[in-house]
């Protein structure tokens, strides 16, 4: 199936999820959650299994209902920075090819963390960054909410038809199927509900989507 935009030439946009994406975080996020639960007298693992599903705030009601939610939200801020300094972190294969394939002004980072961090994660991998990051900070509503990825779109100058949606996760999926956009998942095994398309791996999809960014097809969805 041959998409609107490709027939209509109109600029084709990729939008990154970050995290589980293009860099593989998921040991520096357990080592965070586990030296957290620890200052608070938790079990790491039950902890860092809440996490995985829930933001920060939910994290604390379930887990530490009797603790102030803005102490243990600071507590959590100053392990993550701490990690972006001294953590190893590694991108996934393709990530570097990717990007630095990937047309100037076509693309966008959109995140659930915070810009610093993310700019603090590239530097360390040595991955470039493209002028528009929507962060934590930047939108009222993170995911799945449609509104981190419409943002993306509209500082880009984008019509959301013409973005294709880059994630890992299921909220990353649903707010880029609620913001009207094409949703491809890599890095896992199983396909997330809704995908359009599906990569066991982001180097897997690495040429497709470079392709579409370039419109040398138009088979975005299929």
């Amino acid at each position: 199936m041959i998409s609107e935009s490709a027939r209509s030439g109109r600029t084709k946009y990729v939008l990154f999820d970050v995290d589980g994406t293009l860099i593989d975080a998921v040991s520096n996020q357990r080592r965070v959650w586990g030296t957290w639960a620890e200052r608070y007298g938790l079990d790491a693992d039950e902890v860092y299994q809440v996490a995985l599903r829930t933001r920060p705030l939910e994290t604390f009601a379930q887990v530490a209902a009797d603790q102030d939610p803005h102490e243990c939200l600071a507590t959590l801020h100053e392990l993550e920075d701490e990690d972006v300094r001294s953590g190893v972190y590694t991108a996934f294969d393709g990530a570097a090819e990717l990007l630095h394939g990937l047309p100037p002004a076509s693309w966008a980072l959109v995140t659930s963390n915070y810009e610093h961090r993310v700019r603090g994660r590239f530097e360390r991998t040595g991955l470039p960054l493209p002028d528009v990051i929507v962060d934590a900070a930047a939108v009222a509503e993170g995911k799945p909410s449609p509104v981190p990825y419409l943002q993306a779109a509209a500082q880009l100058g984008a019509e959301p038809g013409d973005c294709l949606v880059i994630e890992d996760a299921p909220s990353g999926v649903r707010s880029g199927l609620r913001a009207g956009m094409t949703v491809w998942g890599v890095n896992a095994a199983a396909a997330v509900e809704g995908v359009h398309r599906h990569f066991v791996s982001l180097r897997e999809a690495v040429p497709h989507i470079l392709a579409f960014a370039s419109s040398a097809h138009g088979n975005a969805a299929a």
